[in-house]
């Protein structure tokens, strides 16, 4: 049998599956192993399968994973997040659908401070469901405005997806968080626009409170999260973009800073410390078999030649790259209806990824177009990992509601995707401009 035909077996035998609901991991992990198994022999796939573990939990640029997530799990747990909703609530909660647009702002700022998109949504969820249940507002639509504005944090820098992308594909983690600042920004005023157009077709969503006085927004300011994820950031993030640190470097220095600015404004104890590094270990852990997995599975497919053949055979289509792209991310959307997004991004990299390269895409710029992709597939059913734990902090609210009024959000991110084709410089800008 031709690798070829071997390489679209396999293939096959991995989405069915992962719709068998296989753990994606495992699933890479045995398709990869048995086909190159198949092409050459046990031995061979045996030695294969444990130096790609080996490598992948023994990596360096990967150290840069699990210090993002525990910032993001710090910060969880001591409350930032609640502060920055609380700062953004005063400044805009007036206005009408302000709570909803508060979570955009707060899930902005949060991501800032925050590698793992769960806390995002936890967090999120926790403190501005209440206040938005107080004010009689539509809650179906707020689940729905949290599940999207949790996640502008796979953009903003520190990103987990954007360091995994970094790590798959060889290229530099430290391009592609640059590449997320602009994006990220332009993401959180699309989606406030979206609420602002919802809110003048929909007023009886959202019932307008009173305005904060000054007073109130400057107390809101001094009582904490503002300050502390100022100075991660910019200490970090900062630091990372000035050239004082490297991307792993960057992690350790956030992660520690947020750390000592929690402790010494007692805003996290020995117990919440505990807490948040047990559900690193955990989100850190699904996150590396997710990438062995893959490597394992991509090195199967490169024995094939399946990717490169594909990207031959596009290539010497008589269409323009625009429509080879076009197509990818439409692929790309179909499958994130039903697979998570980091999984998704694990998969789609061995085949897309030599294709894009091979029409003269810029790599940088399709991580941010790749990431938007599958960030979709965190709100769009059945998968819809945001909101179901949204809806966990909202019981009464039915998840089939949350999913009809997340439409206007799915819409939104579509036009976002459109406006990256369309002007690929609002990823690549920054990144050139620092290198």
């Amino acid at each position: 049998m031709e690798p070829t035909t071997v390489g679209l077996i396999g293939f096959v035998i991995l989405i069915i599956l992962i719709f068998l609901r296989v753990p994606v991991s495992f699933a890479m992990a045995i398709v990869g192993f048995a086909g190159f198994a198949y092409l050459s022999n046990f031995s061979a796939a045996l030695d294969m399968i444990s130096v790609n573990f080996f490598s992948t939990f023994f990596s360096y640029s990967l150290a840069t994973v699990p210090a993002f997530i525990l910032m993001g799990m710090i910060a969880h747990h001591s409350g930032i997040g609640a502060s920055l909703f609380n700062v953004a609530d005063k400044f805009i909660g007036h206005l009408r659908g302000g709570l909803a647009l508060a979570v955009q702002l707060a899930s902005a700022m949060f991501g800032a401070v925050s590698g793992a998109l769960t806390a995002t949504v936890a967090t999120m969820g926790s403190v501005a469901i209440p206040q938005m249940r107080k004010l009689n507002y539509n809650l179906p639509f707020c689940c729905a405005s949290i599940a999207a504005g949790s996640s502008l944090g796979s953009l903003i820098p520190p990103s987990v997806i954007l360091v995994v992308y970094g790590v798959a594909t060889e290229q530099s983690i430290g391009k592609l968080l640059m590449a997320g600042v602009i994006p990220g920004i332009v993401h959180m005023t699309i989606y406030c626009i979206t609420i602002y157009i919802v809110a003048r077709f929909k007023p009886h969503y959202f019932p307008v409170k009173p305005k904060a006085t000054w007073g109130e927004r400057v107390d809101a300011v001094r009582g904490g999260g503002v300050l502390e994820a100022a100075i991660v950031f910019f200490l970090s993030i900062g630091g990372l973009f000035l050239g004082w640190f490297s991307p792993t470097e960057a992690a350790s220095v956030g992660t520690f800073a947020l750390l000592v600015v929690t402790l010494v404004g007692k805003k996290i104890n020995f117990e919440k410390t505990k807490e948040a590094l047990r559900e690193t270990v955990k989100l850190a852990a699904m996150i590396f078999m997710l990438i062995a997995g893959a490597t394992i599975c991509a090195r199967f497919l490169a024995v094939t030649r399946l990717p490169f053949e594909l990207a031959s055979m596009l290539s010497g289509l008589d269409v323009p790259p625009f429509v080879i792209i076009i197509l990818i991310v439409l692929v790309g959307l179909i499958l994130g209806m039903f697979i998570d997004a980091m999984p998704l991004i694990l998969l789609l990299i061995p085949i897309v990824f030599p294709i894009v390269v091979g029409i003269g895409y810029d790599p940088i710029w399709f991580g941010i177009i790749i990431v938007v992709i599958c960030s979709l597939g965190v709100m769009t059913p059945p998968v819809g990992i945001n909101i179901f734990i949204v809806q966990g902090t909202t019981p009464d609210v039915k998840v089939e509601e949350i999913f009809s009024e997340v439409l206007p959000f799915v819409l939104a991110d579509w036009a976002f995707v459109f406006v990256l084709l369309l002007f690929p410089q609002i990823a690549t800008f920054l990144p050139n401009l620092m290198y």
